[in-house]
């Protein structure tokens, strides 16, 4: 989602509220589980707001968001893209409201405890997150970490004393139905005030992101009651579907699979069910960065009509996987190993989005004649990630204009032949690239690229009609 000035400006106000007081356990999780998820500066963002709160207590002062800049040194758009992230995995609330005095906004920045470590590794989706972000060795350094021995209560005997065997009852007049009005005033919370407690966080995902419709209309109510079907079900679906790729008619034998006689659907289950259908249709022990699709929160046209060509294209690279990228270039053949390793090294190492991947893809096949050249492929994503590409949208305009500026550059140095050309202006790395290299076979014209680009558009609606 691009910023704009009208979501947030630097004299807009803002409050810190916290939905418990935070722990050093909470730090240490979002140090080192959360981080690797969200950043370091979505990360700094929450230890910043954190800190403005006193020891203890659940409100901040109300302040600007011009002091959050200068704290943070960092601009708005940053501090807005860095909360959104925060936002969509579960730690930070925001709630807004105008005042009467020259329509000013005042934000409510609600700071959400983190899960627990155990909540955390037994999410079933931030778990296998984090697994991709960091690899094996370092996961299972973190779980052992937020570990420890368990008691051995087999050669024990409790001999914990209940409550009654130490404290008598209340005497019957002394009970609070027999109090005074006036004191029970001073027994009860006032009206407005709340008590210091936890509440962890808790991300959410929106019904659309998984057609229960379809879902629903396959499943037999014979064998799956829609009873069966609970929130906590319902979301344990919607995070499987998005996580695996899991479609409803899939989705629908897994549930079947899973239901006990006492037509209950026990979660955990669910989610092995889920793995072991993904290790069988994908031979792989997790999904991979390469299986992934652009964010939602970083479409452009999310819920926008393609209005021409480039913007059908765009819409298709935000909603594709660049491995299901390659697959419609080749006719739905599977890509090679080694190509899929490449863009999993290179998303993982520069933190490309699927989509801007995509757009990658899209752009090295169609200047080097349907190939993935390693050293070539990799110097364009370093060179978008010092730009911090997030977006297709923003990743095409780039791509577009260096490859003009390299246009110029190949046709400058042919007209001076052998002498080296007089640049104004330094150009990035992969735009100096002698594509000879890569055995490509050379691009002649203007025409001739159109017809190459125009060749892997009909490839890429192929599948889709």
């Amino acid at each position: 989602m691009e910023y704009s000035w009208k979501e947030l400006i630097a004299v807009d106000r803002y409050i810190v509220h916290a939905n418990g007081v935070l722990s050093e356990l909470d730090r240490k999780v979002l140090t080192l589980l959360y981080q690797p998820l969200i950043g370091a500066q979505a990360y700094s963002l929450y230890m910043t707001l954190w800190s403005e709160l006193e020891q203890a207590r659940l409100w901040s002062e109300e302040t600007t968001h011009h002091s959050l800049m200068a704290i943070m040194q960092c601009s708005l758009p940053t501090i807005y893209a860095e909360r959104l992230k925060l936002e969509g995995i579960g730690l930070l609330n925001t709630y807004m409201k105008r005042t009467n005095e020259n329509d000013e906004r005042v934000f409510i920045y609600e700071l959400c405890l983190p899960l627990t470590p155990e909540q955390f590794f037994t999410d079933g989706v931030l778990n296998v997150f984090l697994y991709d972000r960091v690899g094996k060795t370092k996961f299972q350094k973190l779980k052992k970490f937020f570990s420890d021995r368990a008691i051995d209560r087999t050669s024990f005997i409790p001999v914990t004393r209940s409550f009654h065997d130490v404290f008598s009852s209340i005497q019957p007049e002394k009970m609070i139905h027999k109090l005074s009005d006036e004191a029970k005033q001073e027994v009860m919370l006032q009206d407005g005030q709340q008590y210091i407690g936890k509440e962890q966080a808790m991300y959410t995902m929106r019904d659309d992101i998984f057609d229960f419709d379809t879902f629903y209309a396959g499943l037999s109510h014979h064998l799956v009651p829609r009873r069966a079907i609970t929130e906590k079900v319902k979301d344990a679906i919607k995070k499987l579907a998005f996580l695996y790729g899991i479609g409803p008619l899939d989705m629908q034998k897994i549930v079947m699979s899973v239901i006990d006689p006492a037509e209950q659907i026990d979660i955990e289950a669910l989610r092995k069910a889920a793995q072991e259908w993904y290790q069988f249709e994908r031979g792989e022990a997790l999904p991979r960065l390469y299986d992934r699709v652009q964010p939602l929160e970083e479409r452009t046209i999310a819920h926008v009509e393609p209005k021409n060509e480039e913007e059908y294209l765009m819409k298709q690279l935000e909603t594709v996987s660049p491995r299901q990228l390659l697959m419609d270039f080749s006719g739905g053949v599977e890509p090679a190993l080694a190509d899929l390793q490449l863009i999993e090294e290179i998303m993982f190492k520069q933190k490309l989005p699927p989509g801007v991947m995509n757009v990658l893809i899209y752009y090295v096949m169609l200047r080097t004649d349907m190939k993935l050249p390693k050293k070539y492929v990799e110097k364009i994503a370093s060179s978008w990630a010092r730009k911090k590409v997030r977006t297709v949208k923003q990743a095409m305009e780039l791509a577009k204009k260096e490859a003009r500026e390299y246009e110029t550059f190949i046709k400058e140095k042919e007209k001076k032949g052998s002498k080296k050309p007089i640049r104004t202006e330094l150009l990035p790395d992969w735009l100096q690239t002698d594509y000879s290299q890569f055995e490509r076979k050379q691009v002649k014209s203007e025409e001739e690229l159109e017809q190459k680009r125009r060749e892997l558009e009909e490839r890429l609606k192929k599948p889709k009609s």
